[in-house]
């Protein structure tokens, strides 16, 4: 046979190496023993056997030395070789897997990443209203770290800040952080933001944010002194209600916890006012799904609803 006929057989050959015979081969890897990988896989061990000889004849020799007795298995220099290109198949098979499950409508698959005030606020109306359409739906939101957002396989992304990658955009609105002090503290009207210099604070701890709101109270004249700091905001409102400090929290916040009804708090603007940009993100170069471009007509209306709201 020509050796180009040769080489091509070969290809052929190759090319016709199952998926599954790839996972077998991984989970035996990673248990040293067919016995093993079998009862994890749900498999009998003859079976785990039979594709891994398929596996072997495909490739052309052997991917692990078979000791026998109780002693593990090793794998070979050419298993390594078709383990390490065969981890990289299985990976492109799940994120295959996953794209088509995000563009099927109806029952397809939409990837949120969100952050404290959208999933309380803005999301439970976004996902009922689209259950309401797509009862079969599978809606999967992830917590987005602030300090460096990245849209990844996220099909939506909340976000109040730049976000790395190729994405686009469109601002959903811009909400003002506001001055909560127990009631009674402060005459009602705007507080001035100089005010609040040497103030007992209770905040966030250091993240993207806050960092950003302690630079933006000092370029007001500001640097109040934080007694307290923790990441949830109703912990924050219970430390302001028992006199531990006053706080500066976004609008979202506030309205999702009903501050302006506890007569134990206080809310007021502050001159000057920060402020922040809400903007919903979705990748730049990926073609999207029907459920996708509902999900985000939805969050826009809901946004644009709720933005009316904004005192």
């Amino acid at each position: 046979m020509p050796i180009v006929s040769i080489a091509n057989a070969y290809a052929r050959s190759v090319s016709d190496v199952e998926l599954r015979y790839l996972r077998t081969m991984a989970v035996i890897a990673e248990e040293r023993t067919f016995g093993h990988a079998a009862a994890r896989l749900g498999y009998t061990q003859s079976s785990v056997s039979q594709q891994i000889a398929a596996l072997e004849k495909a490739v052309g020799g052997q991917v692990f030395d078979r000791p026998g007795g109780p002693r593990p298995v090793r794998i070979t220099p050419l298993g390594e070789v078709v383990l390490a290109h065969g981890r990289e198949l299985l990976a492109k098979a799940e994120a295959l897997t996953n794209a088509v499950d995000r563009f099927r409508a109806g029952n397809g698959r939409i990837d949120i990443g969100t952050f404290q005030s959208v999933s309380n606020l803005i999301l439970p109306t976004v996902i009922r209203r689209l259950l309401d359409e797509h009862p079969g739906c599978d809606i999967r939101l992830s917590e987005v770290p602030p300090d460096d957002p990245r849209i990844g396989e996220l099909d939506l992304l909340f976000h109040d800040g730049p976000v790395a990658g190729e994405v686009e955009q469109i601002k959903l609105f811009e909400e003002p952080y506001l001055l909560v002090a127990r009631s009674g503290t402060f005459a009602d009207g705007p507080v001035r933001a100089k005010g609040l210099d040497d103030a007992p604070m209770v905040g966030w701890p250091l993240t993207f944010h806050q960092r950003w709101l302690e630079r933006t109270l000092a370029r007001a004249g500001a640097q109040p002194r934080f007694v307290f700091r923790t990441p949830g905001h109703e912990t924050i409102l219970s430390m302001v209600r028992v006199g531990i400090g006053w706080a500066v929290l976004p609008w979202l916040a506030l309205h999702a916890a009903g501050a302006w009804a506890d007569d134990e708090l206080s809310i007021h603007p502050l001159k000057p006012s920060p402020y922040r940009e809400l903007s919903l993100y979705w990748p730049a170069n990926r073609t999207e799904s029907p459920l996708a471009l509902r999900t985000r007509e939805i969050a826009i209306a809901v946004a644009h609803d709720l933005a009316g709201l904004i005192q």
